[in-house]
C-alpha cells in the first residue's frame, strides 16, 4: 500500500501560522486530515482519532488578519474570478486539497449569492492511499466484469480513499481478475475524488477516467451517461431521489455503479429512503460497510445481493447476505 502525499499546502499558509504548524514533526503532520481555523479559537487539527490544538496545551486565539491573510494566499487574491466557489463554499487547491469557509452570506432572491467576511476556514489535506482496494477487488468481479458497488461508512470513515483507489484500479484494469481496463466516468460534484485544480485532476484516478468536476451529481451522471459511454460509472455521497433515479438507468443500461453514501451499517442504510430503495431493487450487486475501529477505511463487513426472483425492468427483488470470503477472513483476524 502506497501513501502518497506532500506537504506543499504549508505554501498556503503565512508565515506566523506555517510556523506554527511546522513546529509538529512530519511524521506527526502525515497524520492530519483537517486544519481548523476560527478567529478567536486556536488553530484545530484533526486526525482520525485525536484533536490537536496548536500550539500545545492552551493555544493561541486566532485574529480576524490571521484568517484573512491565509484566505487571500489561497484563493491567490482572485475572489473576482471565484464567485460560484464562494457561493458553494469550497475551492480546490493545487495537490487537490480543499479549503471549505463560512462566514457572512450574502443573498439574491432568497439564495447564497457569495460569502463574505470569512470567519472560519477547513483545509481538508488530500492524500491518495494507492493499494487500499486491492484485497476487496476479488470480491467485486465476476465474468470480466465490475460488479456495481456502494460503499457505506460514517463521516470521515475512509469511503473517498477507497472510492478513488477503486477508479484508479478499474481505469487500470486487473488481468489477473479477468477484469480489463473499463471506462469510468466519474461526477465530483465537490471536486474531493480527483481534486481536480484549473481543469486537471490532481490524484491519480487512472488512464481511462473522465472526470465532471462540480457538477450536481444527478444531472452530472445523466451527462456522462448521454456523453462519454462508460462502463463504469462513479460518484461520491449519494442521497437525493433524483440521484436514484439515474443509478436505476445505468442499470438498465448495463452500466456499473460505484457510489459511496453516509450510513454506519447495513441497518442505518435501509433507513435513508432513497439508498433503501437502492438497495431492495438490486441496482448494487456489492456492498462494502466501512467504519474507522481500526483507522479510516476498516472494512467492517462486505454483503452481496442475492435476488430471489428474475430481474424485470432492471430491477430484482432480494436479500442482502455477508460475503462468506470476507467474513472469514475477518473471524479469523487476517
Amino acid at each position: 500500500m502506497t501513501v502518497s502525499f506532500t506537504e506543499t499546502w504549508l505554501e498556503l499558509f503565512p508565515a506566523r501560522l506555517r510556523a506554527l504548524l511546522t513546529e509538529a514533526p512530519p511524521e506527526a503532520r502525515r497524520r492530519w486530515q483537517e486544519i481548523r481555523l476560527r478567529i478567536g479559537q486556536p488553530v484545530l487539527v484533526l486526525t482520525a482519532r485525536e484533536e490537536i490544538w496548536l500550539p500545545r496545551p492552551e493555544g493561541i486565539p486566532l485574529l480576524p488578519e490571521d484568517l484573512q491573510t491565509t484566505f487571500q494566499i489561497m484563493t491567490q487574491n482572485s475572489l473576482y474570478a471565484l464567485e460560484e466557489e464562494l457561493r458553494r463554499g469550497f475551492i480546490t487547491l493545487p495537490g487537490g486539497h480543499r479549503l471549505g469557509f463560512v462566514g457572512h452570506a450574502v443573498l439574491e432572491r432568497g439564495r447564497i449569492r457569495l460569502l463574505r467576511q470569512i470567519s472560519s476556514l477547513n483545509l481538508r489535506l488530500a492524500r491518495a492511499v494507492e493499494g487500499v482496494a486491492e484485497p476487496l477487488l476479488p470480491l467485486l468481479v465476476a465474468g470480466g466484469r465490475f460488479l456495481s458497488t456502494l460503499i457505506i461508512s460514517p463521516p470521515r470513515g475512509g469511503k473517498t480513499t477507497l472510492l478513488r483507489d477503486l477508479i484508479r484500479s478499474i481505469s487500470r484494469g486487473r488481468p489477473d481478475l479477468g477484469l480489463p481496463g473499463r471506462q469510468v466516468s466519474l461526477v465530483d460534484e465537490r471536486s474531493e475524488v480527483a481534486g481536480t485544480y484549473l481543469g486537471r485532476p490532481q490524484l491519480d484516478v487512472g488512464p481511462r477516467t473522465d472526470v465532471l468536476d462540480g457538477a450536481p451529481k444527478a444531472e452530472g451522471m445523466l451527462l456522462m451517461l448521454r456523453a462519454m459511454s462508460p462502463d463504469v460509472l462513479a460518484t461520491d455521497e449519494l442521497g437525493e431521489a433524483a440521484e436514484a433515479v439515474v443509478v436505476a438507468e445505468a442499470a438498465k443500461a448495463g452500466v456499473a455503479v460505484l457510489a459511496t453514501a453516509h450510513a454506519g451499517s447495513l441497518e442505518e442504510a435501509r433507513q435513508r429512503p432513497v439508498l433503501a430503495e437502492l438497495l431492495a431493487a438490486g441496482y448494487f450487486q456489492r456492498l462494502i460497510v466501512l467504519d474507522a475501529s481500526h483507522g479510516p477505511g476498516t472494512v467492517k463487513a462486505v454483503y452481496r445481493f442475492a435476488p430471489t426472483r428474475e430481474e424485470r425492468d432492471g430491477a430484482c427483488s432480494g436479500s442482502w447476505v455477508p460475503c462468506s470470503f470476507w467474513s472469514e477472513r475477518v473471524a479469523s483476524g487476517t
